[in-house]
């Protein structure tokens, strides 16, 4: 049932430590279950030896699995106590075994002092460093992201909740509650079964209080619910006890064991083949190559031997993979901007950066006026030997590039250009028309997705001339205003023309444009078709969104644009 359950499915197709924390899982309830049978006390010492390993390595992997390992310990040493099999050599040997699971950790000061791999994490040659890194404390401890938002305990256990009865379904649910329950009655299965409740209960428990991500977002639920797979487990486990307790207890009671053991069997095939069926369209990855094909036409459309300023995981992964991994765009610089404000950043990557000029050991947006801070102006003015593309946008943090730079659209990412260049909106109209050759549908994915994010960010691309120019003859009088604003207008039209399903915004964004090149005194249109599209597509868009706050304005708006339209065509028509 774990295996073919949505997440385990999902997450069992990508290159996460999701997947093998599940084969730690795994091993670590065999282990329990072997140490919990065993009869003689060379075979619990042994289960418990191999348990400890099994503990270290997993731990490597996935620092969650603690929260497991915390409650398993305490009971294998009451189970050993209880057979007085505990003593101080015991302890010492299995302390051994557990700190020999942290080998692999050796290989990362190992790696750092020889500072050949070209994308690292942090600086492990210091036992500073090394604790920093083990500790996540760059990325938050014991927590999912760098950021001071919460979700309330209820809420959080109620979204595992609602993920439980409509992923595991509610059979799976009941069984595992009728586990608990009748194997609390039978002494051999008691003390397993308890366990098994503690570590769901403290897991679900932790996670649900240090979980600060906002789950109402798909995404960030997307990113919260990966962690669910460790409670999972544990929940098939004790259903496949529930169903194990129920089939022995009907069995003694009204006996036909044979109809008992039948009826498991089919009841546990249609489960699995419900689950099967109801979770092979979303998690057949297959033919998904949308990440990879997103990574790939970034790399395709930026100028040769340009910078490129990554900024978020999708474009960074994405981009990495590409350019390390398969050498795609060679010619090219990654540089990430959120790595590039870490300390280390420029004393280990640098060298792997050829050509790329770092004016300090840090990007500090706060103290650039720092010994070995610098600001992104001064990393750009160190820079205009090479052109300079920002994916997907900037941090907020530093507008110090404002003062020496401009920021213009570059389909998904942003060209920084020397503010001293002269802009040329027909020009960078044409250049930046069809960047890519992006033929997925729009809204094609689910919405927790990568994949969903990477197709949306290729859509909103398609407009982010158009807008670019709008908000720029916003800013303008006169003239100069009327021809930008009739030029995004164009470039709207164009593409809201050219497909048949949009983003909802394209349609309020082409209303806006019609309403302002109407009145900027642009004559090449008639006011009659400029009031007809723009009162079209804030009909389309209320339509599509009808819950957006600015609806009330909208629809005054409306109304607005067709008295107008109105007003226009009765002072055209003849007089008797």
């Amino acid at each position: 049932m774990f295996a073919v359950s949505r997440l385990s499915w999902q997450w069992s197709m990508g290159a996460e430590v999701f997947t093998l924390n599940n084969f730690f899982v795994g091993l670590l309830f065999f282990l329990i279950t072997s140490f919990h049978c065993a009869e003689k006390a060379t075979q619990r010492r042994k289960m418990a030896h191999w348990g400890a390993l099994c503990c270290g390595l997993g731990l490597c992997n996935q620092h969650t699995l603690v929260l497991y390992v915390l409650v398993i310990i305490p009971w294998v040493f009451y189970r050993l106590y209880s057979h007085k099999e505990l003593s101080l050599r015991v302890l010492v040997s299995l302390a051994m075994c557990f700190l020999a699971g942290f080998l692999p950790y050796i290989y990362l000061p190992v790696s750092s002092y020889l500072n050949t791999a070209r994308w690292s994490w942090g600086d492990q040659t210091t036992l500073s460093g090394l604790l920093t890194h083990l500790l996540r404390a760059e990325y938050g401890t014991f927590s999912l992201a760098k950021t001071e938002s919460s979700v309330s305990l209820t809420t959080m256990l109620k979204a595992q909740l609602d993920h439980c009865l409509a992923d595991l379904s509610l059979p799976v649910m009941a069984l595992a509650g009728v586990g608990l329950l009748l194997s609390s009655w039978d002494r051999m299965c008691r003390s397993v079964a308890w366990l098994l409740t503690a570590m769901l209960v403290v897991y679900s428990l932790f996670f649900a209080w240090r979980a600060n991500l906002d789950i109402s977002r798909p995404l960030l639920l997307g990113v919260v619910e990966r962690f669910w797979l460790q409670s999972d487990a544990a929940v098939c486990v004790l259903a496949g006890l529930g169903l194990s307790r129920t089939h022995i207890e009907l069995e003694r009671r009204l006996g036909c064991g044979g109809l008992w053991r039948n009826s498991g069997w089919v009841l546990t095939m249609g489960l699995l083949a419900h689950m099967v069926h109801t979770n092979h369209r979303e998690c057949d990855l297959s033919r998904n190559s949308v990440v990879e094909r997103f990574g790939r036409e970034l790399l395709a459309s930026v100028p040769n031997d340009s910078i490129i300023l990554t900024r978020g995981d999708l474009p960074g992964n994405s981009l990495r993979y590409l350019y390390y991994c398969e050498g795609v765009r060679p010619d090219v610089r990654l540089v990430d901007q959120e790595m590039m404000t870490y300390s280390w950043y420029v004393a280990k990557l640098a060298q792997h950066h050829p050509g790329v000029h770092f004016p300090g050991r840090w990007w500090d947006p706060v103290h650039p006026e720092g010994k070995d801070t610098f600001n992104l102006e001064q990393f750009l003015l160190h820079n205009t030997q090479r052109d300079v593309v920002a994916c997907i946008g900037l941090s907020e943090g530093d507008p110090s590039w404002e003062h020496s730079f401009s920021r213009w659209p570059w389909g998904v990412c942003d060209f920084l250009a020397p503010a001293q260049r002269q802009f040329h909106p027909e020009r960078w109209a044409k250049r930046t028309r069809n960047m890519y050759n992006w033929t997925e549908p729009h809204d094609s994915f689910h919405p927790a997705s990568w994949e969903h994010v990477a197709n949306e960010e290729m859509w909103q691309a398609r407009m982010k001339t158009a807008f670019f120019l709008f908000d720029l003859a916003e800013r303008i009088q006169g003239e100069g205003s009327a021809r930008l604003f009739e030029l995004s207008y164009t470039l709207y039209k164009e593409i809201v023309e050219a497909h048949l399903d949009y983003p909802p915004n394209w349609d309020k964004n082409l209303a806006l444009a019609c309403e302002r090149l109407l009145h900027s005194g642009q004559r090449d249109h008639s006011p009659d078709s400029l009031l007809t599209c723009s009162t079209e597509h804030f009909s389309l868009y209320l339509e599509k969104e009808p819950t957006d706050p600015q609806a009330p304005a909208i629809r005054s708006a409306i109304t607005h644009l067709v008295k107008e339209r109105d007003r226009l065509r009765q002072s055209r028509r003849p007089t008797p």
